[in-house]
């Protein structure tokens, strides 16, 4: 059964070609445009090739170009079927024959057969040299207004991803400025200071204050990644307590350890005296992200690892934070560290959240003079995150 490729933008087109071939014994593959023809002809092998002229992307004279440069199509036979272009310049790029369109339906399949059986459409040196010449020009046009749009079409991405930032960042302070009163006025009525509440009342206080301190971190983290992708963001650089920041970190993500029963090993080797300088309240949150990503996305009953060590260095400090999931696709482990990207985007994934965390804490590890990676293994580590010399000492 021979193998043709058709490469054609116009449906009618194709369902009229596969209807006259079907029948006679061929087997039809489409390609939608020069793009699409390429892709599928790099990849299989065709006993014919049949190719528009005026198809988007790159024109038919284009693809037969780049057809014959490969050596699995050298010697296959391609036909130019078209309504508008040059027979001769067809056949000086490399097409073996010119059909015109309309399609002679009755001579149509034993024309085919007898390019597949060796007939090929000839043309002199000079003709073919002087419309190469000709297409060679018109390649170089084209490339100059495919370079001149997407020249523009990038300047656009950069004015949309600007103006994205901006929003972010000021979404997120109009959002931030009505929390202040609200967590301390909530604060206020769970302190009593208010007044008196029953045990009912205490109760539906504390639930709030729960969701109103998750709001809170979303609105902070959102804060965090645009001021760090602007390079507005700035980390205070002070003496503060590294266990207490492990602590806080580890007692934030208690709950979700809870309900997913899963059970946090530590191993912390701190030297006693350590002198720690740097952004407490960011690092602290920083952890915390590493925690719960790896409980989100480790199975349940399963164990959480946190390393803290000072590896071979007295000013130099890793954090290794490990679960037992699946791991990262070797391709996502840098995306996955982009602001808002998930690998399950959707609605109806099981793990909640924004997509910040992991870029927010990078952007933390970074601002101490560290990074943030995936390790190589990672159905044994979530991520790394490791604070460099003059950072924290």
């Amino acid at each position: 059964m021979p193998r043709l490729l058709h490469i054609e933008d116009d449906p009618a087109n194709r369902l009229l070609v596969r209807k006259l071939l079907t029948p006679a014994g061929f087997e039809v593959v489409d390609a939608v445009d020069g793009i699409d023809g390429i892709k599928k002809a790099s990849g299989a092998d065709f006993d014919i090739i049949l190719v528009d002229i005026a198809i988007p992307g790159l024109d038919g004279y284009e693809v037969t170009l780049k057809l014959r440069a490969e050596s699995r199509h050298k010697t296959t036979p391609i036909v130019a079927i078209t309504a508008e272009g040059s027979r001769n310049t067809s056949l000086s790029v490399g097409c073996d024959g010119f059909l015109q369109k309309p399609i002679n339906a009755r001579s149509f399949v034993g024309t085919l057969e007898g390019y597949l059986k060796g007939q090929r459409e000839g043309i002199s040196p000079e003709t073919s040299g002087e419309h190469l010449r000709a297409q060679s020009a018109r390649m170089v046009s084209h490339l100059e207004e495919q370079f001149a749009q997407l020249t523009e079409a990038n300047q656009r991405l950069v004015e949309l991803d600007q103006a994205r930032k901006e929003f972010y960042r000021n979404i997120s302070h109009e959002l931030s400025t009505p929390m202040t009163p609200i967590v301390g006025y909530n604060k206020l009525l769970i302190d009593q200071e208010l007044g008196e509440l029953n045990p009912a009342q205490l109760k539906a206080m504390k639930a709030m204050n729960a969701c109103v301190e998750r709001l809170r971190g979303l609105i902070d983290n959102l804060l965090d990644v645009t001021g760090i992708e602007t390079g507005r963001l700035r980390f205070a650089q002070q003496p503060f307590d590294l266990r207490e920041s492990l602590a806080h970190a580890i007692a934030e993500t208690a709950t979700i350890r809870a309900e997913r029963e899963q059970e946090l090993v530590q191993d912390i080797c701190l030297p006693k005296e350590i002198k720690v300088r740097g952004d407490g309240r960011r690092i602290s949150r920083a952890i915390e992200q590493l925690l719960e990503n790896a409980s989100k996305f480790g199975p349940s009953h399963a164990k959480i690892g946190l390393r803290v060590s000072s590896p071979g260095a007295s000013d130099l400090l890793s954090l290794i934070v490990a679960d037992q999931g699946t791991g990262v696709p070797l391709q996502l482990r840098e995306r996955i560290f982009e602001p808002f990207y998930q690998i399950d985007g959707s609605v109806t994934r099981a793990q909640g959240g924004t997509g910040v965390g992991l870029a927010v804490a990078r952007g933390v590890a970074r601002g101490h003079g560290g990074d943030l990676k995936i390790a190589a293994t990672p159905s044994l580590e979530l991520g790394k995150i490791t604070f460099g010399a003059g950072s924290l000492n």
